[in-house]
């Protein structure tokens, strides 16, 4: 029998690195669950690995964000509204209009091309490292590490002057943030989407080499979904892979055993980085699919218009999938097995990026500052539960001078 959750989707957690108790316990005995959504929808909770994996690729389903149920309520009550995606904001869309916008992109994003970024993303790493070493013997690993490093990247491989940050990095926090209203969130998404407008009109009259420029010259999208472009990859480029530098060095300094491990066996890091994305899964609010008919799905009746949340972190952490999946082990065999980047045609198009910011910063960090510890009690770190990308605020770190 089905437990069906009626108070919205549980976000508190016991321990700051594994998902709430509630739905590891509900996994266990349903990974197909009914769930009622914060406007009284009766959709459906997806926990098992098998099945998000399953569904994400399923065309059945749709990520238009015009027919997604909401999870919450926003912190005054209010209810995140669902409208229609903007021109450019292909995250929000089905094929054909997301396949087209994605296919500008994904000669940017290749393997290949990422792997030639190597030698730069070292050296910003670098010199991150030296500013955060000239502090003393203490610092905000977030504010001199883990923010810079990929807001530097994806700033340069857009074409964003990187002095600029200040006009997007503090509404990007404000429109990430479940305890502002909507009009807050509102007003900070327009005035990144204004910044990136006036920013292509700059490219337009003097283009350069970068992804925007590239964007503008090949005449296919209009301004404004060139800008929405933009905006879409900054947000991602920068807020993803920080919280992940953040949390993951938060993780790895709560457990010495696998950091010592790493230290002694550098060569674990392609390991350590995918075990690192399957065990902390900050992708934590559910992914939203809605069904565009009606199907039967392992014995479970999908009615056209159903919202299916489908969790990462439980099924990143499924028994049925991983080996005593509670525990972070940085040897576990790197398969790409997690869902941590999704599935299917809305797989994250910047994930080999995101892996070399990691492989390089994590490895360059704890080599600069092979004592790093935390500097506060590991219950005082702040933790991003009420944002939409989870890690930390904040990173208080010490070493020896």
């Amino acid at each position: 029998m089905t437990e069906t959750i009626s108070t919205g989707l549980p976000m508190e957690r016991e321990n700051p690195f594994d998902p709430p108790a509630e739905l590891r316990e509900l996994r266990e005995d349903a990974p197909i669950s009914r769930m009622i959504f914060a406007d009284g929808h009766e959709g459906w909770l997806v926990t098992g690995h098998a099945e998000v994996r399953t569904l994400m690729a399923d065309n059945r389903l749709s990520t238009r964000s015009e027919l997604h149920h909401p999870l919450f309520r926003l912190g005054n009550g209010d209810l995140p509204e669902r409208p229609k995606a903007e021109p450019g904001f292909f995250l929000g869309m089905d094929a054909p209009d997301h396949t087209r916008l994605r296919k500008m992109l994904t000669g940017q994003f290749t393997v290949r091309r990422m792997n030639q970024l190597s030698a730069w993303i070292g050296t910003i790493v670098d010199e991150q490292l030296k500013a955060m070493r000239a502090k003393g013997s203490s610092a905000d690993l977030v504010e001199e590490f883990a923010l810079p490093v990929p807001s530097l990247v994806i700033c340069e491989l857009l074409g964003v002057p990187y002095e600029e940050r200040g006009r997007f990095q503090e509404d990007t926090a404000k429109m990430l943030n479940f305890d502002n209203g909507m009009a807050e969130i509102e007003a900070a998404v327009r005035r990144i989407q204004d910044y990136m407008l006036e920013l292509v009109e700059r490219k337009k009259a003097s283009p350069g080499d970068d992804m925007l420029s590239g964007l503008i010259t090949t005449g296919e999208p209009t301004d404004t979904e060139v800008g929405n472009m933009g905006m879409l990859l900054l947000l991602a480029g920068h807020e993803t892979t920080a919280n992940m530098l953040g949390l993951g060095t938060f993780a790895l300094l709560q457990h010495p055993d696998q950091l010592a491990l790493l230290k002694a066996q550098p060569d674990l890091i392609d390991n350590a980085v995918e075990e690192l994305m399957r065990y902390l899964t900050i992708v934590h609010m559910g992914t939203i699919r809605t069904a565009l008919e009606d199907f039967e799905f392992e014995g479970h009746q999908i009615k056209a218009g159903d919202s299916l949340s489908l969790h990462l972190p439980t099924a990143n952490r499924d028994p049925d999938k991983f080996e005593n999946p509670d525990a972070l082990d940085i040897t576990r065999p790197s398969s790409g097995r997690h869902v941590s980047f999704g599935h299917g045609i809305h797989q994250c198009l910047g994930q080999q990026l995101a892996r070399i910011e990691m492989r390089i910063g994590f490895t360059a960090l704890f080599q600069e500052f092979p004592d790093l510890h935390l500097a506060v009690p590991a219950s005082e770190v702040p933790l991003r539960s009420r944002m939409a990308i989870y890690g930390v605020h904040s990173l208080p770190v010490a070493w020896t001078a």
